[in-house]
């Protein structure tokens, strides 16, 4: 069957050679004709050709070269007929179509360009004639072709052209450019490529090697080789220089482990590197196998063939030095970073628009982040700080237990990387500081319950390399479960099992002097102890006098566990310090309460009690003042046996005392309400409302801390306000001065009373012998002086008083105006009202106006 069909195609090439040649010449087409040989030949010769066509085997591509050359010609209307012909030529499959459709429409396009140059007067008597037709009867050529179908189904391969080489000078060409080449190149392309492979894994070749000054492998300059082989060498081998740092790192960081520079961290960076390369020694092995293969011809087909040259090794080398550069990179960032700050770097380097980077870069992290992870992971759960080298963003610190909370884990900014929010890190040291909080404070194990509740809730997994990068929101859903939780139950246990709120009530009862009927009482007693010499006070007898003070009031129902805890504490005292300048009360806050109420604290509530205690050692005073004051019968007896003088005297004295007792006592009973109930009891009721809704240790500190502040400020025990503060003292001072006057004057006046009744008595019992010594007989006695001498004694007595008096109500006044006057501009809002309650009536403005 195959020679019939050989057969008939020589046939055809037979008759189209006779046609051709008869319309030139119709002798040389007779067969015995040696022109008709010779075109036979050439025909036969051009039909068995090997060489293939420039163009792809395309017939819609053909097809609209052919349409597109007839419309720039301006056969419009043939390039719609050949543009329908070609679209009912090509919807034509199946049995009886023609298969190589291509080959007929490249056969037509290029007998019309071969009709052209006949035209032109470019036939020669070596090649076959051109058809004799004339530029219409193109378009009868194409209308045909539905007609040929089933002829041209024979044409299996197509018709090929080939440019006319009848001596075959492609060939020789080709023959004579590998010989060029060879005289060029001292080194063959397969050595060069087996030695450019040894170089990208850090190996010394025979031609390729590593040249310091260069640094970096080239080849040597002796040998003779083009510039353009020179040059792709030495891009290919910046492969084997990139090879070479990253190994360096990873066998240097590996001889140094277990140093703390490195880490775990570094140890899994390090990991993660051995992987990569692994993955490209596996690509070496196979490019090595086919350097084996030997480099073809040009001539040969090149382009098939499973070998290696320069060329096909910078297309394989293309993604491994893409990864390569990358990882030396990394290598350059990490030199002198560890853990977080290490993670952190090589995550900047992932932030990249190129898939194959990016995905290179997601699972190197992985394997680089996967201790930091299971540090974070042990730490929330577990509250174990698992950090031999120092890598993990969280630190600890040994403190004692009270100091646990504040200064025993801190957050290390330096060692947090970037994929870890500020806001999650921060939950994150919280999480494990309750923990271990609830652990070493509180002798607490439900945490554990709490903390398998939060993986239940964050729907991960409890084992080694549950969380790694990437899953950001699965990180932080467990952290956000597991600080819910925990904290929840580190509050529970600090309202409930520790009665917190109870402790910090008793704290405002008794060092905030909250419990009236207790400080009135405790002030009574310890009075006379506290007005000797601090030095000879006894700390045991003030104890027992603090602890009558409690059993004579309601504080003796409160819970013994409080009423235990509240002591005397006698402050440091110099020379001449009295036992009220020393005295106060402290409260033992034990753990787990002493996290909040540190030492520090302690300090505060301290100034803040002698601040009261001095406000309530000065309203003592003024009773006491008023007790002695209050109107009796023992001044009518007085006013009968003086002269009128001495009686106005006394009257205006005693009204001048009274008036200052007056004022005064509206200042000290204003401001005392202003710290009783606008500072105190309001800061505490805001304090009972943010302890409701604290979420966390955290919150009740800063809560508890702001109310402390707002009664230190408002108090005017704040750095701001230290110039009132000390009118304040001053204040009270000259109104402890005025209680001792008010004394002397009333025992002057006692006496006055006394002395009189005496001389009244002994008037009467003049005539009476004297059977005992009486007062009266001692020296500088007023009776003994008689009764002018009596009146003149108490009118230089009350004068003197009266005088007394009239300059501490000088003083007082100057002092409560420069008090006053401080207010206005103090920054704290609450402070201006004080101005406003003890000035209610603006009796102070409008005296300081007309002044």
């Amino acid at each position: 069957m195959e020679e019939e069909d050989q057969r008939k195609v020589t046939d055809l090439v037979i008759e189209l050679v006779r046609r051709l040649l008869s319309q030139q010449n119709p002798q040389n087409a007779s067969p015995n004709s040696p022109h008709f040989s010779q075109s036979l030949r050439y025909a036969l010769r051009i039909l068995s050709s090997r060489l293939t066509p420039s163009v792809s085997p395309d017939a819609d591509a053909v097809a609209e070269s052919i349409k597109r050359r007839l419309a720039t010609q301006g056969n419009s209307s043939d390039a719609l007929t050949f543009a329908d012909l070609y679209t009912k030529f090509a919807s034509k499959n199946g049995p009886g179509s023609v298969n190589n459709k291509w080959a007929v429409l490249y056969l037509l396009k290029i007998i019309s360009e071969d009709r052209k140059n006949a035209i032109s007067g470019m036939d020669s008597p070596v090649f076959l004639p051109n058809l004799g037709l004339i530029d219409d009867e193109m378009g009868n050529d194409l209308r045909v072709l539905n007609a040929k179908e089933n002829r041209e189904k024979a044409w299996k391969n197509g018709v090929l052209l080939v440019s006319k080489d009848p001596e075959n000078l492609r060939e020789i060409s080709f023959r004579e450019f590998g010989n060029l080449v060879e005289e060029e190149n001292e080194v063959t392309e397969e050595v060069l490529v087996r030695d450019v492979l040894y170089a990208c894994q850090g190996i010394d070749g025979k031609y390729v090697k590593f040249d310091s000054n260069l640094d970096g492998y080239a080849l040597s300059d002796s040998i003779k080789v083009p510039r353009a082989t020179r040059t792709i060498v030495r891009k290919l081998c910046e492969l084997g220089w990139l090879f070479r740092k990253v190994k360096g790192y990873i066998s240097e960081s590996m001889d140094r482990f277990p140093a703390e520079d490195v880490g775990t961290v570094g140890q899994a960076f390090c990991a993660a590197l051995q992987d990569e390369l692994s993955e490209y020694y596996k690509l070496l092995a196979v490019l090595e196998a086919q350097s084996t293969n030997p480099i073809p011809l040009v001539s040969e087909n090149p382009s098939s063939g499973n070998y290696l040259s320069l060329r096909r090794l910078s297309v394989w080398f293309a993604e491994p030095m893409v990864k390569m550069r990358l990882m030396a990179i990394l290598v350059d960032k990490c030199k002198a970073l560890r853990g977080g700050a290490m993670a952190g770097a090589i995550h900047l380097h992932a932030q990249h628009g190129d898939p194959l980077v990016h995905d290179f870069m997601r699972r190197l992290l992985r394997r680089v982040c996967s201790p930091l992870f299971e540090m974070v992971r042990s730490w929330v759960l577990e509250g174990e700080l698992e950090d031999i080298f120092a890598e993990f963003f969280i630190v600890g610190q040994p403190v004692k237990a009270e100091s646990l909370w504040r200064e025993g884990y801190q957050l290390h900014a330096g060692m947090l990387p970037l994929f870890i929010s500020q806001s999650i890190a921060q939950r994150i040291l919280r999480t494990g500081k309750s923990i271990n909080f609830l652990r070493v404070c509180c002798d607490d194990r439900g945490w554990a319950d709490a903390a398998t509740e939060a993986v239940a809730a964050a729907g991960v997994t409890t084992r080694r390399g549950g969380l790694g990068y990437g899953e950001t929101d699965a990180l932080e859903s467990l952290v956000m479960e597991a600080a819910k939780r925990i904290d929840k139950h580190l509050l529970d246990v600090i309202y409930k099992r520790y009665k917190f709120k109870e402790h910090c009530l008793a704290i405002k009862r008794y060092l905030l002097l909250g419990q009236g009927d207790f400080v009135q009482y405790l002030m009574d007693i310890v009075g006379p102890e506290l007005s000797e010499p601090a030095n000879t006070i006894s700390s045991f007898k003030l104890a027992g006098l603090l602890e009558s003070a409690i059993r004579s009031s309601n504080a003796q129902y409160d819970d013994p566990d409080i009423l235990d805890r509240l002591r005397v504490k006698m402050m440091p005292h110099g020379t001449g310090d009295r036992g009220w300048d020393v005295f106060s009360l402290e409260y033992d806050a034990r753990v787990p309460l002493d996290t909040v109420f540190t030492e520090s604290v302690m300090t505060r509530y301290l100034r803040i009690f002698n601040f009261l205690w001095k406000l309530r050692r000065v309203e003592h005073a003024l009773i006491g003042a008023w007790k002695t004051m209050k109107p009796n019968c023992l001044t009518s007896h007085v006013y009968t046996k003086l002269q009128h003088a001495v009686k106005l005297q006394l009257l205006s004295t005693l009204r001048r005392c009274q008036v200052l007792w007056d004022e005064m006592n509206h200042f000290v009973t204003n401001l005392q309400y202003y710290i009783m109930f606008e500072v105190l009891e309001v800061s505490w009721s805001n304090f009972s409302n943010e302890m409701v809704v604290a979420k966390d240790l955290d919150d009740l500190l800063a809560a508890h801390e702001k109310y402390l502040h707002s009664i230190v400020e408002k108090s005017l025990l704040g750095e701001r306000s230290q110039t009132l503060y000390k009118s304040l003292f001053v204040l009270f001072d000259l109104i402890l001065q005025f209680r001792s006057h008010a004394d002397r004057l009333y025992e002057g006046i006692h006496e006055l009373q006394a002395r009189t009744a005496e001389s009244s008595l002994s008037s009467r019992d003049k005539n009476k012998p004297r059977q005992t010594k009486d007062k009266s007989s001692e020296p500088g006695s007023w009776i003994r002086e008689g009764r002018k001498a009596l009146t003149q004694r108490a009118s230089e007595f009350l004068q003197n008083m009266g005088q007394e008096l009239d300059a501490l109500a000088t003083e007082y006044k100057s002092l409560l105006e420069g008090f006053l006057s401080q207010l206005p501009v103090q920054q704290h809002v609450d402070l201006k009202f004080l101005l406003f309650r003890l000035d209610f009536t603006e009796f102070y403005t409008r005296q300081h106006a007309t002044m």
